[in-house]
């Protein structure tokens, strides 16, 4: 297990930062806000060459996404690598990429949902901080929630960031701080026994999930519950569970009421409803980095 992972260098205002599309297909008119944005904030957009490619629902064939991914890992000019959305994808071209140079002169990889693909295989085997955050598909229109950009680039940028929110009935209180790791519960369910699989011992663990059956939910749960990844925890931060579904036969019990009872045995803080998923609030984190949480009449969440 890896300790104390490396924190990339943050950004400076004529750093260049790259947009590829690992996984799903994006427009450009879905992109061209973000690189606005990032302008404003007085970076330099680099966009890869299959960034707006078409491959069935890919951005490219996975030679090309590949070669996109594996070209901004290698260009030392190349200070921040977003992803520019989600989908599915990322997890057929994770074994064919090259980290050697990434691990010399690491770098901030962005990004959520299948992007977890990359966190977690960078945690495991480079120990490089990465961040979980917002992507241009969610910037591409005016509705997009400042409050979530502005995390994402404090975070970039180095500026200290810290988070609160209202108790609710479904947390366990408590206090206890390590590093953060997580993302997407079901890409974190589809990597276990993989190579990229998540490392959570002695870890605060965040998950969040979007567009699943509860009875699947259960399922993922218990997979993490009888692979040991939740019983050795120093804590779990619940984000977004959005559009949850069910079947025309009930399951029985809420999203909530699923996690609850997969770490009731467990003496570690709980906290649920936190603001980082598949909303509009999605507030970034710096995975792979120790942080602090407390859930007592409020709860807080603060990084090193």
């Amino acid at each position: 297990m890896i300790q104390d992972m490396t924190l990339p260098p943050y950004l400076q205002k004529g750093d260049k930062v790259a947009i590829v599309s690992p996984a799903r297909s994006i427009t450009f008119e879905e992109v061209f806000p973000a690189m606005k944005l990032f302008q404003k904030w007085g970076l330099e957009v680099i966009l890869g060459t299959h960034v707006f490619g078409k491959h069935h629902q890919f951005s490219g064939t996975d030679d090309q996404r590949k070669q996109d991914l594996q070209q901004m890992l290698d260009d030392p000019s190349i200070r921040a690598i977003v992803a520019s959305r989600g989908g599915y994808g990322t997890t057929r071209i994770i074994d064919r990429l090259d980290f050697t140079t990434f691990s010399k002169h690491p770098k901030w990889i962005v990004g959520y949902s299948d992007i977890t693909v990359l966190h977690s295989h960078i945690h495991r085997h480079l120990g490089i901080q990465t961040l979980h955050a917002t992507m241009p598909f969610n910037i591409k229109d005016q509705n997009f929630n400042e409050i979530t950009t502005e995390s994402l680039r404090k975070a970039l940028f180095g500026e200290k960031i810290s988070y609160s929110k209202h108790i609710t009935f479904w947390d366990k209180t408590g206090l206890t701080e390590g590093e953060l790791v997580g993302g997407n519960l079901s890409i974190l369910y589809s990597l276990n026994g993989t190579p990229s699989d998540i490392d959570t011992q002695g870890k605060i663990l965040f998950l969040e999930d979007v567009d699943e059956y509860l009875y699947h939910l259960d399922r993922m749960m218990m997979n993490l519950k009888r692979s040991v990844k939740l019983k050795e925890l120093k804590g779990l931060v619940v984000g977004s569970l959005t559009d949850m579904k069910d079947n025309e036969l009930p399951f029985g019990k809420s999203a909530h009421e699923i996690i609850q009872e997969a770490v009731k045995d467990y003496s570690y803080p709980v906290c649920f409803d936190f603001p980082a998923g598949h909303e509009k609030l999605n507030v970034a984190l710096y995975l792979g980095r120790k942080a602090k949480l407390k859930v007592e009449k409020e709860v807080s969440l603060l990084f090193d």
